[in-house]
């Protein structure tokens, strides 16, 4: 259980610093002049790259039976893209920043999942995966928190942003640090498996139920578009810099409260009827977003909470779901691929809620994602039995 607390404590630090960045992206964007189709294709870009990475660190930790070094990599990474955000003055530095930011997610991600399912028993995985997001979303908490007092603090919001991606630098450094104490734990039997080439079109080593859950997580993450969007909707019905960093700070705490009960729960009544349950709060919560405007405005404090219950039912489940499934020597492997393939679709995802917005209407894009995901809610229904 070491292994898992400091995993832990370098997923808070590390959300400190992330969460510190990510809810002024979108608005310092906009302070460049950046069209929202842009500010789609940035986020797109280095989601995708973030997702596309997982596959191959999981499949490279599968074959040389390690995880601890990618895991390293990955953390120091994001502390770089932080300070590249901080230099930059411009959309395409923005953008570098953000792909060096979710290169070391991607190359963190499948390996530290794969060190955490590794490092306790069967029947307590989803319980330990919704203690590691409780702790993640605590950072979260924790970072918003500052991020309000910098923006509460000053008036400039240019320099405010600029003093708060430097300072984000810090928390982030303290989560390589933690790491150096982890011990790497690799429980892997077929001897075969350096010569095992893991492959988009090989994906009858794996079992049905693992296929079926990634064709229709893919389809979901096409109406799952950055969360930039959320935060922008909030700026376009009337609400202040500072007020919607509290909206974001509403959406952690819901996210902290409800992920280690719904770890708890699902060990008791199945991984996948929580994830379903998550597919169709998202459709709800999306939908009342397109119909937000400046008349009912207020409405969002709730939606933003709701959409807390949504990630802390889905995020963490997903992952305990796949490792359950997934076979022991391609546990790794396995979600590398579900994140790369899901991952993919952040581009077409952003990208297509970007132009909704620009050719539509600031409604368009939920009103899209909330069909999406109604209609992946059914297939898993049908499908996934």
């Amino acid at each position: 259980m070491k292994n898992i607390f400091l995993l832990g404590l370098t997923s808070l630090f590390t959300d400190i610093s992330s969460e510190m960045v990510y809810p002024l992206v979108g608005i310092y964007l906009t302070t460049l002049n950046t069209p929202y189709y842009l500010i789609g294709i940035v986020e797109g870009i280095a989601e995708s790259l973030s997702n596309l990475l997982k596959v191959f660190s999981g499949n490279v930790s599968d074959k040389f039976k390690k995880r601890k070094p990618f895991v390293v990599v990955g953390y120091f990474s994001s502390l770089i893209g932080k300070f590249l955000l901080y230099i930059s003055n411009s959309w395409s530095l923005v953008l570098l920043s953000r792909v060096v930011d979710r290169f070391g997610k991607g190359v963190r991600t499948a390996p530290r999942d794969a060190l955490i399912a590794e490092s306790v028993h069967e029947e307590k995985k989803g319980r330990v995966f919704g203690f590691h997001r409780a702790m993640d979303t605590f950072g979260a908490i924790c970072g918003v928190i500052i991020v309000y007092i910098f923006i509460s603090s000053v008036i400039n919001d240019v320099v405010v942003l600029k003093k708060t991606f430097l300072f984000s630098c810090i928390p982030a450094a303290i989560g390589v640090i933690i790491l150096f104490f982890v011990k790497d734990t690799v429980q892997l039997v077929n001897k075969d498996i350096a010569q095992t080439k893991i492959s988009f079109a090989n994906f009858k080593i794996f079992p049905s139920k693992v296929n079926k859950y990634i064709l229709i997580s893919t389809i979901f993450a096409l109406g799952n578009s950055s969360n930039q969007f959320l935060l922008l909707k909030s700026k376009t019905v009337g609400f202040k810099t500072a007020t919607i960093i509290l909206l974001y700070l509403v959406y952690n705490i819901s996210y902290a409260i409800i992920s280690y009960p719904a770890g708890v729960i699902s060990d008791k009544i199945g991984k996948k009827r929580v994830i379903l349950l998550g597919y169709l709060v998202y459709s709800i919560v999306y939908f009342f977003f397109g119909m937000l405007n400046e008349e009912t405005k207020n409405f969002v404090w709730i939606l933003f909470i709701i959409y807390g219950i949504y990630i802390g039912l889905v995020e963490g489940q997903e992952k305990a779901f796949l490792s359950e499934v997934a076979p022991e020597e391609y546990k790794a492997s396995v979600l590398g691929v579900h994140y790369t393939i899901t991952g993919l679709m952040l581009f077409p995802a952003s990208f297509i809620a970007g132009m909704l917005w620009d050719k539509i209407g600031h409604s368009a894009p939920f009103v899209f994602g909330s069909i999406i995901s109604f209609f992946s809610f059914l297939l898993m229904i049908f499908l996934l039995k």
